[in-house]
Formats: structure tokens, sequence, C-alpha cells
């Protein structure tokens, strides 16, 4: 349970949020995945992460579930990040 409530920390969660990494972010694009990331000045703490799936693909259930791989996927390499940066997954 604590781990779950850090990870829940750890998450961008308000649409200013988003939209700052979005317009003040640099981007990196493959096929299928676009990653945003952003440094914060305010604080170096953990990295946090946004996750956007549009409705494209499928119902909120496979949706909801792209969301927890890609969750799942990203926190297993976070020890390889910088402290400090906001990353969104679109």
């Amino acid at each position: 349970m604590a781990d779950r409530a850090r990870r829940k920390r750890r998450r961008l969660s308000r649409s200013g949020e988003f939209e700052r990494v979005y317009r003040e972010g640099r981007s990196h694009a493959s096929r299928y995945l676009v990653v945003y990331a952003f440094p914060r000045s305010e604080d170096d703490g953990d990295a946090r992460l946004g996750v956007s799936v549009g409705r494209k693909l499928g119902g909120a259930v496979e949706r909801n579930r792209i969301k927890r791989l890609l969750r799942e996927a990203f926190w297993s390499n976070a020890e390889s990040l910088r402290p400090g940066h906001d990353f969104v997954i679109v």
C-alpha cells in the first residue's frame, strides 16, 4: 500500500501540468508513442509521469489497461531517470 501511495504522488494529474510539459518540454516520437520530457525547476524530487491514451485505441477498459502497462514499464526503469523531471507518454 505504501508503494502505491508513493507512486500516486509521482503522477501528473492536473491539465495545467500536462500543458506545461507539452508546451515547454522536449519530445521524442516513434510510430506508436510520443514521450515529452520537461525539467522542473522548483524542486529536485522524483520523476513524475503522466499518461494520455486516445479514444482511437478502444473503450475505457482497453485504454486503462494500456495506461497500466505503460506506467509499469516506465517505473521499472525509473532508477535510470534523472530526478526532477516530468514525463508525459501519449
